[in-house]
């Protein structure tokens, strides 16, 4: 059997390895110059391959389409990507966070690794080559035109040309077009694990600050649509940014930004009774000191000066001055700072896409098209998208292992 892949990023490479090895001739189309150039910059350029937790621990970590995907990560899980590097020569680490990377702290190697794999199998690999159009016969796949009018003849086709997030790796929405144009439903791509925007200019002043152990929340009409765990996040000159502000854009990407309201719990292992107790021992510690002294204890300093603006309150004011009504209003900024959050940034700049070929097009055990014959998408081309932290790699891995058990 002659198959073509379209997308030479992890999920395409890794498909060509497992279905090379059953003895098909394979052959991967891929429009850049090299393959997984995406690759190179996950995980800051040293490759979060995958995250080791597994079964439910690893599907409460999926955004979208969990019960879809849940075959995918039954047949091919986390331990089986790091087993499968490890047999490619890599050796892995495992970081906080169950977060696992080359012990080289290098990207390069998880691509080396493969392309060695993929040509010790005789995968005819073609580059800065271009897909024009999926030809296709009595509802099934026959072949791909190039851009330069040449046909592929093939039996089988797959699609893993990636999202829309950061274009200049190749991720341009090709796989869209193709999908839509074999009579697949897209659901509208857009960004995830994204920074977000501020438009409050005050918080400018603190681009730079990176906050530990706190919690961020979303709120829709006065209900809360997610709140995160205890972790990490950074002020930018635009907004927030960091592990919290990345996990939390994912579940607001498709709510009006005028209606959803994002929230900074900066004591979250205290309750607001246990908080407004702490607050008082700390008065009384103080004694006659001003406010200032008070904002010091409980924050960065960087941050006193926004708290007291907000709240009203002169700097200078005694603490022993503070009203009960000044001192609950305190406590529950602490508990409830907003930072008025305008937009996500641009899908170029978010780690992933969220959205791409509707699931229900697909058959989940395969990854084959319900409506063209022997036509698979796979990765981050279709509609489902994880948390940051090897989830989103993960994904592409199982997908591509689900595609080529059907071979």
């Amino acid at each position: 059997m002659k198959v073509v892949i379209i997308g030479g990023g992890a999920a395409g490479c890794f498909a060509s390895i497992l279905i090379a090895s059953k003895g098909h001739r394979v052959v991967l189309i891929e429009k850049n110059e090299k393959l997984g150039k995406k690759i190179y910059i996950t995980g800051k350029g040293r490759c979060n391959l995958t995250n080791a937790v597994v079964g439910n621990d690893f599907l409460k970590n999926v955004v979208t389409n969990q019960k879809f995907i849940m075959s995918s990560l039954v047949r091919f899980n986390s331990n089986d990507t790091m087993e499968y590097f490890k047999e490619l020569g890599v050796p892995l680490k495992i970081e906080r966070g169950n977060r696992v990377f080359p012990e080289s702290d290098k990207a390069s190697d998880i691509t080396r690794a493969m392309e060695r794999r993929m040509k010790t199998l005789g995968v005819e690999v073609m580059l800065e080559t271009k897909v024009k159009e999926i030809k296709t016969l009595n509802n099934a796949v026959s072949g791909v035109v190039l851009s330069d009018g040449k046909e592929l003849m093939a039996d089988a086709v797959i699609v893993a040309t990636g999202g829309k997030s950061y274009s200049s790796t190749g991720s341009t929405g090709d796989g869209y077009d193709f999908a839509k144009a074999t009579g697949h439903r897209i659901v509208e791509p857009v960004a995830a694990l994204s920074a977000m925007l501020s438009s409050d200019k005050a918080l400018a002043a603190l681009s730079g600050l990176s906050l530990k152990n706190v919690r961020l929340k979303a709120i829709e009409k006065n209900k809360v649509v997610y709140e995160t765990e205890v972790g990490e996040m950074l002020f930018t000159h635009e907004g927030i940014s960091g592990p919290l502000a990345l996990t939390i854009s994912s579940h607001i990407n498709r709510i009006l930004p005028q209606n959803v309201k994002i929230c900074i719990d900066f004591k979250p292992g205290l309750d607001d009774f246990a908080l407004f107790q702490r607050i008082n021992r700390d008065i009384v510690s103080l004694k006659s000191k001003q406010f200032s002294s008070l904002l010091e204890l409980l924050l960065p300093s960087s941050l006193i000066n926004i708290f007291a603006a907000r709240l009203k309150i002169n700097k200078t004011k005694k603490v022993s001055q503070l009203s009960a009504d000044e001192r609950k209003a305190l406590c529950t900024m602490l508990k409830n700072f907003d930072v008025c959050y305008s937009q996500l940034d641009d899908i170029d700049k978010a780690i992933v896409t969220s959205g791409g070929v509707n699931v229900k097009d697909i058959k989940p055990k395969s990854m084959e098209s319900k409506i063209i014959s022997k036509l698979y998408f796979i990765g981050e081309v279709i509609d489902v998208d994880a948390h940051t932290g090897g989830f989103n790699l993960q994904l592409a891995f199982s997908t591509a292992a689900s595609c080529a058990s059907d071979f």
